[in-house]
């Protein structure tokens, strides 16, 4: 079986997010079940350079946007078994920045034809087109619309991936002609047509064979007007090829006794490493060393998504408990400013550092006991993945991929694998810190049990790259 996996970022060559360590991690994984994966990339030019000296020029030709005509070289790189394909073009991927520009569709819409004309070009029309995201919902349109005379692509079959409906990649009509050079045949209720205006994710989810979302509650969760954006009608009315799949991890990555970015290694059956990352924690944020208090780890964007207005709210009372808090990300200006505040206000007990450090990341979820992640939505969330996986308890909200990964502790049993609110309230959240911090500290042999509980989980690629694998089947019999 060939796929071919198109996405606007995959791990290591550059990512901003969730989308980036899926279509990273998830390709090895297929490889290693035996299917033919193709990974199709924008050449970003902020790919490190150790990267990009393992390219290699393969061909080069033209892609006509609207009435441009614009070059469009493909690059080519294998690692890990998978071939990687990375669409060469100066004015459009040489930014400083993934997203963000004011030409954005017209970026990802010159990208998903040049994903569709370079199938031909270097040999490779696979089975199932994979598409992630808004940034390639158009390929599924394109196929059908605009090149549906090409035989070799009558038979490709498409999935369209949800990894945040939030975005969706709205425009003005004129991007039809201006940006794809077709006429208005996708535009209807069915297609692109939003209200007066072309939405690309729209027209992927209805042109594409297959729907999914990263996670099995999220599947149910957009077909509401809550979490919906505006497009749970849709959702509700495509519900017969929508499903979630739960998202992995990379355990090649994120493993506990290989990770050279921790200060110790550790396991499930010697947890001793674990006491030494927290010391080497405390040391690196200018936090006090003292291994007997409740540290609280944040990696995450800075955002109202995030749930940092939560945490916002409620620091002038959680810095009345004996913890130590350590936060980690960037964002909103409100929230970078108010946790600088809160640097300055307690600087024993809490550190925010405003940054976007992949080390301290894996140092954080290494060395902290408890890591907080109050999204206020989220589709399935991999931090909480990662702290389970080296043995630091997560405390989430009820909403999407929390709720089907993090398993709350139960007292009377002894299950669990965390602790979990559902009330989207300040007071809530502070309520459940204080049941996390009352087994920390009056029943230690409980709550090493739980961490040991949280270590057995599996949340690799494999089971969910299994699944993938049987509806890649079933829309090729």
């Amino acid at each position: 079986m060939n796929i071919l996996f198109a996405s606007a970022e995959a791990a290591p060559f550059f990512k901003s997010g969730g989308l980036g360590d899926v279509a990273g991690a998830l390709p090895k994984e297929l490889v290693k079940n035996g299917v033919d994966v193709r990974v199709v990339l924008p050449f970003h030019t902020k790919m490190p350079e150790k990267h990009k000296a393992q390219l290699e020029d393969v061909l080069q030709f033209t892609v006509r946007v609207g009435w441009r005509e614009q070059f469009c070289g493909i690059k080519q790189l294998k690692m890990d078994g998978v071939t990687y394909y990375f669409i060469d073009n100066l004015y459009y991927f040489d930014r400083p920045a993934l997203y963000g520009f004011d030409d954005d569709g017209q970026r990802f819409a010159f990208f998903s034809q040049a994903v569709i004309e370079m199938m031909e070009k270097v040999d490779f029309v696979p089975d199932v087109l994979h598409c992630n995201d808004w940034h390639t919902a158009l390929i599924p349109v394109l196929l059908k619309d605009k090149y549906h005379w090409i035989e070799a692509y009558s038979d490709i079959k498409t999935i369209l991936t949800i990894h945040n409906l939030q975005f969706q990649g709205i425009y003005d009509q004129e991007v039809l002609s201006d940006w794809l050079g077709i006429g208005y045949n996708a535009y209807h209720e069915r297609g692109l047509k939003y209200y007066d205006l072309v939405n690309f994710l729209k027209g992927g989810i209805y042109y594409s064979d297959l729907v999914t979302t990263v996670s099995p509650t999220y599947a149910a969760e957009i077909q509401t007007p809550e979490f919906g954006y505006g497009l749970d009608g849709v959702l509700r009315d495509n519900n017969w090829k929508l499903v979630g799949i739960l998202n992995g991890i990379d355990y090649d990555v994120y493993d506990p006794q290989t990770d050279p970015t921790i200060a110790a290694s550790f396991s499930i059956d010697d947890l001793s490493g674990k006491e030494k990352n927290k010391a080497a924690l405390q040391k690196r944020v200018g936090l006090p060393q003292e291994p007997n208090i409740a540290l609280i780890g944040v990696v995450s964007r800075l955002t109202e998504q995030k749930g940092m207005d939560l945490i916002e709210h409620a620091m002038a009372q959680l810095m009345e408990r004996d913890v130590q808090v350590v936060v980690l990300g960037t964002g909103d200006p409100r929230f970078e400013d108010s946790f600088n505040y809160f640097n300055g206000q307690y600087p024993d007990k809490f550190k925010a550092v405003i940054d976007f450090d992949v080390e301290l990341a894996q140092q954080i979820y290494a060395g902290s006991d408890i890591f907080l992640m109050p999204s206020a939505f989220e589709p399935c969330g991999l931090s909480q993945l990662n702290s389970l996986r080296y043995g630091t308890l997560p405390l989430v909200h009820e909403t999407g991929g929390l709720i089907d990964t993090v398993i709350p502790y139960d007292a009377t049993t002894g299950e669990g694998t965390g602790f979990s609110f559902y009330d989207f309230r300040p007071e809530v959240m502070l309520d459940i810190i204080d049941q996390a911090l009352i087994l920390y500290y009056d029943q230690p042999e409980q709550w090493h049990q739980l961490v040991k509980q949280a270590m057995t989980q599996d949340y690799s690629w494999h089971n969910s790259a299994l699944q993938y694998i049987d509806y890649y089947n079933r829309l090729t019999l």
